[in-house]
């Protein structure tokens, strides 16, 4: 089977969903990566209440589930460079370089999230990682989904609005 997935109509759906759901333009609203521009780190770290995630974490979680679903449709075992798993403590020094860091951190796994999908052969989509149960491309579409739904809850606490985060 051809791995020239750069003309497969569905790989190349998915990237663009993946795409618009972090940092293309879409009819949605804003994008995961447009909702974080231009944030300080005061603003990032601020938490709206007790128990309440900040903008930050936030961004720091969605990094997070990138290289997860990465790990999950290419049987990568890598592990993430933070922890604890699923919501990462912030770093100890949360100024604006931590911050910047964490947001590069944020657009590489975007990047190699991107380019795992790229590299499926489409026979492979609608087939479970070994080690899997769902297929791939439900992965795929989840984590894309999952940045817009983020998206939308730093955008809300950016503006003050805090519902969601």
């Amino acid at each position: 089977m051809p791995r020239d997935t750069s003309t497969h109509p569905e790989i190349r759906l998915l990237l663009t969903l993946l795409d618009q759901g972090f940092d293309r333009k879409a009819w949605h609203g804003p994008n995961l990566h447009g909702s974080l521009r231009g944030l300080s780190a005061e603003q990032a770290r601020w938490r709206p209440a007790p128990g309440r995630h900040s903008i930050w974490e936030l961004a720091v979680h969605c990094a997070y589930w990138k290289q997860i679903v990465r790990r999950r449709i290419s049987a990568d075992d890598e592990r993430f460079p933070r922890g604890p798993a699923d919501w990462p403590a912030l770093p100890e020094s949360a100024d604006e370089a931590a911050w910047q860091a964490d947001l590069r951190l944020l657009r590489d796994e975007h990047r190699r999230l991107r380019a795992a999908v790229a590299a499926l052969r489409t026979a492979d989509l609608h087939r479970p990682a070994p080690g899997q149960k769902r297929p791939r491309i439900e992965h795929i579409r989840g984590i894309a989904m999952h940045d817009v739904y983020r998206a939308g809850a730093a955008a809300a606490a950016a503006d003050g609005g805090m519902t969601g985060v």
